[in-house]
């Protein structure tokens, strides 16, 4: 006699607690946008600063040294990130600005063309032609510019971004970053500087590829791989030339 599994009961999917949670996601956006910055921006601070370690522990033993090259690549780093995430993101907030300065012209200037242009959008998207323009009349009665902009532009006029949130932020997170690899080197004995910091770099990889992964809803594994691989090899190159330079210096 054969045995025959069972058959499993299909998963039960609570279809209006599964709907919340996808508007909350949605609502959360602009947070989840944040998040992963600062998550990149921490993983460049960690292998930006790594590799200038390395690259002066293998060139000399000096302490200091490699502590003043480390705090000068920081500061760098970190005001580089600053200025051009500000640049970056006024000249978005510049561009978010002009368009809808300009959807403002158009809406007082052709109200009706604009009416009929924002139907043929939701006729686009699969609307018959009568609901479409009950739709953007609607929508129109009750706020104009904000139909046209989340619609034509993808533009929330509520919240545009905002270049001195992103500069600072980029600015702390590359400096968080940076700390790891700084701090395990100069803080190691001399003898152990490299596998420490090698060790305190994987760690901190490790993390912020698992953090990006699961900011992004992606497989943590792949992502982590991916870090800290490209983190080694930049370390295993700085390294090695260090060593070459010091070297051939000596």
């Amino acid at each position: 006699m054969t045995d025959t599994a069972a058959p499993q009961p299909a998963t039960v999917v609570d279809a209006a607690s599964y709907q919340r949670a996808e508007a909350a996601a949605g609502s959360h956006s602009s947070l989840l946008n944040k998040l992963r910055a600062a998550v990149l921006g921490a993983n460049d601070g960690i292998v930006s600063i790594a590799g200038m370690v390395m690259g002066v522990a293998g060139a000399t033993t000096d302490s200091l040294a490699i502590l003043i090259a480390g705090i000068a690549g920081l500061t760098a780093g970190a005001l580089s990130m600053a200025v051009g995430e500000y640049v970056s993101v006024s000249a978005q907030r510049d561009s978010e600005r002009a368009l809808i300065a300009k959807e403002v012209w158009e809406l007082e200037n052709m109200p009706d063309a604009e009416l009929a242009e924002l139907a043929g959008l939701y006729e686009a998207k699969g609307l018959t032609p009568e609901l479409a323009l009950e739709v953007a009349t609607q929508l129109h009665a009750h706020d104009a510019l904000a139909a046209h902009a989340e619609t034509e532009l993808g533009i929330d006029p509520e919240e545009l971004v905002n270049p001195w949130a992103a500069a600072w932020a980029s600015m702390a997170a590359f400096t968080v970053g940076a700390l790891v690899p700084l701090l395990a080197m100069v803080l190691s004995p001399a003898t152990l500087r490299v596998p420490a910091t090698a060790v305190a770099v994987v760690l901190a990889l490790s993390l912020t590829g698992y953090f990006s992964a699961k900011v992004g809803k992606a497989k943590p594994a792949k992502a982590i791989v991916r870090v800290i691989l490209g983190g080694l090899l930049a370390m295993g190159i700085t390294y090695g030339i260090g060593a070459l330079v010091g070297t051939q210096i000596g």
